[in-house]
């Protein structure tokens, strides 16, 4: 369902459009308080009315609707939520995308499933990989791990400040905690992993405030050609073994 002006002020459903958030179901899959964190971090003059606005926008009440316990639970998942950035711009996330899938096809020729992944440090590609845990005998082989070994040695610092991942699956637990290790800025990635993912799906790794670093989080970027890329893959499996 498309938001609508009322709960949220015309205003903020505009700025909400520029996040790329024009549903409820956009809105829940980003979190309200992370997508007025964004709006606070966009330079937009945000306030606890707003905030209220978005939640009752989510669940299809009015914000004067909401009860007090729900605004103090609010308040406290605001004041307990870890720092938020601003996405790379939409050109951007396309064209690193479209790399990493490029390196996912690599893998999906090798007869890995087909994970690609990338690290960028200030618009340059420091760090290449794509799932290899068959061939290199390796179960912490995946996509990211290869990427963050790859720019960790081109830089010449195992922490990576300031670099962004660009991965079109969700991170499982091991490339999560691997992730925050090295300090990554933000990570972008394509396709939800229902079973595995830790950026939501199953667990949120990034947002658990007892970590010592946070990395920005953007999920479903280019979802459907990167789930087409997996779904695609497993299918021709599945061939294969019927001709067996």
């Amino acid at each position: 369902m498309t938001l609508t002006s009322p709960p949220l002020p015309p205003s903020a459903l505009a700025w909400l459009a520029k996040l790329n958030i024009h549903t409820r179901q956009q809105l829940l899959d980003c979190g309200v308080v992370t997508a007025f964190l964004r709006l606070k971090a966009a330079g937009h003059t945000v306030t606890r009315r707003l905030l209220f606005a978005l939640e009752a926008a989510a669940r299809g009440i009015h914000w004067q609707d909401l009860r007090e316990e729900d605004k103090a639970a609010l308040l406290r998942q605001l004041a307990d939520h870890p720092p938020v950035s601003l996405p790379p711009e939409q050109a951007e996330i396309q064209r690193f995308l479209k790399l990493a899938r490029e390196l996912a096809a690599q893998a999906a020729a090798e007869g890995e499933v087909p994970v690609g992944a990338l690290v960028v440090k200030d618009g340059e590609v420091v760090g290449r990989g794509y799932n290899q845990p068959i061939g290199r005998h390796d179960p912490s082989a995946h996509a990211e791990m290869q990427a963050l070994r790859d720019a960790s040695a081109r830089l010449g610092n195992y922490r990576l400040d300031g670099c962004d991942l660009y991965v079109t699956l969700e991170p499982c637990p091991m490339c999560s905690g691997a992730i925050l290790h090295a300090r990554i800025a933000r990570v972008i990635y394509g396709a939800r992993d229902a079973k595995t993912g830790a950026a939501g799906s199953t667990v949120n790794l990034f947002a658990d405030a007892r970590l010592n670093h946070h990395a920005a989080v953007f999920g479903g970027a280019e979802a459907e050609a990167c789930a087409e890329q997996l779904s695609a893959f497993f299918r021709q499996r599945r061939q294969d073994v019927g001709r067996d």
